[in-house]
């Protein structure tokens, strides 16, 4: 569960990721029944440093929060020096130890410095992705990912996509309904994935993420627990199978299947959080044939099954 939360500010650190950072962990929300963080602000002599837009930040502290952190953030900053080595080192210490380690947007350079992106999964903004792979060629980059988690190693895109993996922490360690319910707080929607936007309580708005598409990806919103082919889809939105399937790819980043099964087990989850169903109903109404095929999916895109993570979530079905 995470606690603890240590943010390392560079020199010519983004304001806007920062605050990203700060917005989701650092604000008090306790009152509300949010979860309450022990929120730092690190640099790496616990002095100032100047922000990208050219004012100076004055931190928490030096580096030593980090030491004990169960999250440690990297938001974007301007490359230009070196990173310190005891920046570098305090990040290779947090992921020995089993702690979160996330950057944003550029900040994912930081990470492959200190070697936590070897042979890993990981993202960042579109304009990087060729140098960070270039410079890091044991990664894997995912240039078309919002964010990427590999492990306990969390790289993000640019900018809002920050705010897409910060609700993801939030979700993996409080459950959907409290990332929903941040979300909502924030004004943000509450999941997206990949390179496209998902919405389990209600249609996807029109977003420039899917322009000719978005009718039918609200449609299939509504419609999860229905079978349906790449076929009927394609009719649907007037297309041939061969170009809707080229042009699914080319909005949401995705095949059809695996935007669709990723959808499902999203509203499978909140039917394990939020109600007693069984696991074969849950599958039922998630639009799985059984529930076999709900635990195969479940495991691979959440990494525990149904039953597990309603258990683990279990203080949070209703009694009634």
């Amino acid at each position: 569960m995470i606690r603890s939360v240590a943010v390392i500010a560079l020199d010519q650190v983004a304001v806007f990721e920062l605050g990203v950072l700060t917005e989701v962990f650092g604000t008090d929300r306790t009152e509300d029944g949010f979860p309450g963080y022990r929120f730092t602000v690190c640099t790496a002599d616990g002095g100032p440093v100047r922000t990208a837009s050219g004012f100076d930040l004055t931190p928490h502290a030096d580096l030593a929060p980090v030491d004990d952190a169960d999250l440690v953030a990297v938001p974007a900053y301007t490359q230009g020096g070196e990173v310190p080595e005891a920046v570098l080192a305090a990040l290779r210490r947090a992921a020995d130890r089993g702690a979160y380690v996330f950057s944003v947007c550029s900040a994912a350079f930081v990470l492959g410095a200190a070697g936590l992106l070897d042979d890993r999964e990981c993202t960042t903004h579109w304009k990087y992705a060729d140098e960070l792979q270039r410079r890091h060629p044991s990664a894997r980059v995912r240039c078309n990912s919002l964010y990427v988690a590999d492990g306990p190693v969390l790289t993000s895109a640019g900018t809002a996509a920050g705010i897409d993996a910060c609700l993801h922490l939030v979700r993996q360690e409080h459950g959907s309904v409290t990332a929903t319910r941040l979300a909502r707080r924030m004004v943000v929607p509450p999941h997206r994935d990949g390179g496209q936007s998902q919405y389990i309580e209600a249609p996807i708005p029109a977003t420039p993420d899917a322009p000719t598409l978005e009718p039918v990806l609200s449609w299939l919103i509504g419609h999860l627990d229905q079978p349906t082919t790449v076929d009927e889809l394609a009719a649907r939105a007037g297309m041939s199978a061969r170009t809707f399937a080229r042009r699914f790819r080319a909005e949401t980043g995705t095949t059809p299947h695996d935007w669709l099964t990723n959808q499902r087990v999203l509203l499978a989850r909140r039917l394990l959080e939020e109600t007693r169903l069984s696991v074969e109903s849950v599958a039922g109404r998630s639009g799985f044939p059984d529930a076999a095929a709900l635990r195969h999916h479940f495991a691979r895109r959440v990494g525990t099954t149904p039953q597990g993570y309603r258990t683990t979530f279990r203080d949070r079905i209703p009694t009634g």
